[in-house]
């Protein structure tokens, strides 16, 4: 999720807390754990992160009620975005998506997982390190833009 707020301009927690992008947010946690589940990983909270509001069979509400948490959690902070952001837009050199999560999509494609937000999500953040794209809300619209909903819901 991290990496999709650092898409845009917005500080971690409004980006998080963007009522058009919500349901973008909970389909890209759900498919990178499903790509945990089938590697046996079992996920930990963090921050208001609750890998457990997005399994396949938790209770209605249950992810929204984490992003929420994670919202909270990122106005207390100091912090206000992303390491990702700031190497972006900040620093201008790369990130770590290809070791972070160009390997999700990776071993999903090996564990039989689909991967469409992960690997769009890698490319768009490729885009904006080469100069093809900018940091908005546009290149998040691009990332929305991927048929995705195929996750169990």
């Amino acid at each position: 999720m991290l990496f999709a707020t650092a898409l845009t301009d917005d500080s971690i927690a409004d980006a998080l807390a963007h009522p058009a992008y919500r349901e973008l947010y909970i389909a890209l946690a759900r498919e990178i754990l499903a790509v945990a589940s089938a590697r046996g990983v079992i996920p930990e909270g963090f921050d208001g992160f609750d890998p457990g509001a997005y399994a396949p069979h938790a209770p209605e509400g249950a992810a929204t009620g984490s992003l929420d948490d994670l919202v909270a959690h990122n106005r207390r902070s100091a912090k206000t975005h992303s390491g990702i952001w700031r190497d972006l837009a900040v620093r201008k050199r790369r990130t770590e998506v290809d070791a972070q999560l160009g390997i999700v999509a990776t071993i999903g494609q090996r564990a039989g997982v689909a991967t469409p937000l992960t690997t769009r999500l890698v490319e768009l953040i490729h885009d904006i390190e080469n100069g093809v794209r900018v940091q908005s809300l546009e290149t998040l619209d691009a990332l929305a833009a991927t048929p995705h909903y195929a996750i169990d819901e």
